[in-house]
């Protein structure tokens, strides 16, 4: 199935007014630090805190009256459960999410508060397309799968033609990647309106499926991966997005889940932003020098703030793990 920058500039007809046109926001330092020009695309100021907001609506949009009658049903850790969510409230749909019961609590609590039923299941011994399928016999809902979907590309795409109408051709984009729909979206986009632009994937290390499929050519899948970026555990890219980061993607790369907790607390430092982990992937490449191009201008998306603020503890021990030090002298903490 083929996706074109006309499916993304008719998606962002039906979001104007809508969604949020997030800021872009720059940094003197991080430019500094960088020798580069730096252009942070904010979707954790989106409505429910994520970009995911954008493809729901737009794909729960284009569903026919008597398909919203029906509802909808989607599986997802947590920011696409709430762009689901809201997006059914505004309209007026009956919505279920698939959630694992691992999924952090923010996440569970706004996915309620916006009005959806979820329904859990254990990552360990069930798989959320099952679980999700024993539903849809059950109720007849339509599936709308949180990144393998046209509707659901096309949307998450709106977050680049806004970003360079915004700040003109870029060089380079990094792209958080989990199950592809925003790098996919995002590919497409970039190579339409600057065509010069070189599309990079950020991923974790312990789930580095996207990086091997793009390495390798083949579809990889890894399984129940324990990164602190959940929202990129996706088991693989999907049977859409998987061929667009293959032809359109120009380069795929990794960060430990070390830096990507530094780069939480450097963003939020810095920048004044709630970042998540997930988020945080992106800017993790620029801010650790795994991707180095000075003199260049640069596209880095902010994914999503959703961040569980209960498990600070744990981002900073991997941040900044206690090293001895000389007898007498206090723990140092320092922010690279």
């Amino acid at each position: 199935m083929t996706i074109s920058y006309e499916d993304i500039d008719r998606a962002a007809q039906v979001l104007n007014g809508i969604a949020h046109k997030t800021s872009v926001m720059t940094s003197t330092i991080i430019n500094d630090r960088t020798q580069s020009q730096v252009f942070f695309k904010c979707e954790n100021f989106q409505r429910t805190g994520s970009f995911k907001f954008r493809g729901a609506y737009h794909a729960l949009s284009k569903l026919s009256a008597a398909e919203r009658k029906r509802g909808a049903i989607a599986y997802s850790s947590g920011n696409h459960a709430q762009g689901m969510a809201l997006a059914g409230k505004l309209l007026d749909m009956d919505v279920t999410i698939v959630m694992p019961s691992d999924a952090p609590q923010v996440k569970q609590n706004a996915t309620r508060d916006y009005g959806a039923q979820i329904i859990f299941y254990d990552r360990a011994t069930q798989t959320r397309e099952s679980v999700a399928q024993d539903v849809l016999e059950k109720t007849n809902a339509v599936l709308i799968p949180p990144f393998d979907h046209p509707d659901i590309i096309a949307g998450q795409g709106t977050v680049v033609k806004e970003l360079i109408e915004e700040v003109g051709d870029l060089d380079f984009l990094l792209v958080c990647v989990g199950g592809g729909g925003l790098i996919s979206g995002s590919a497409i986009a970039s190579h339409a309106l600057s065509p010069a632009c070189q599309v990079i994937g950020v991923e974790p290390k312990l789930a580095d499926d996207a990086t091997r499929s793009f390495l390798s050519g083949k579809l990889e899948r890894i399984e129940n991966s324990n990164t602190i970026a959940d929202g990129a555990r996706s088991p693989s890219l999907g049977e859409l997005t998987f061929p667009i980061v293959v032809e359109q993607v120009q380069d795929m790369v990794t960060v430990s889940d070390a830096a990507i907790a530094r780069s939480l607390f450097y963003l939020w430092e810095r920048l004044k932003i709630v970042v998540e982990p997930t988020g945080a992937l992106a800017a993790t490449a620029i801010l650790e020098g795994i991707v180095n191009q000075p003199g260049a201008k640069i596209g880095v998306i902010v994914s999503g703030g959703n961040v569980d603020l209960s498990l600070m503890p744990t981002y900073w021990s991997k941040a900044f793990p206690k090293k001895k030090e000389p007898a007498k002298r206090p723990w140092t903490w320092e922010l690279s």
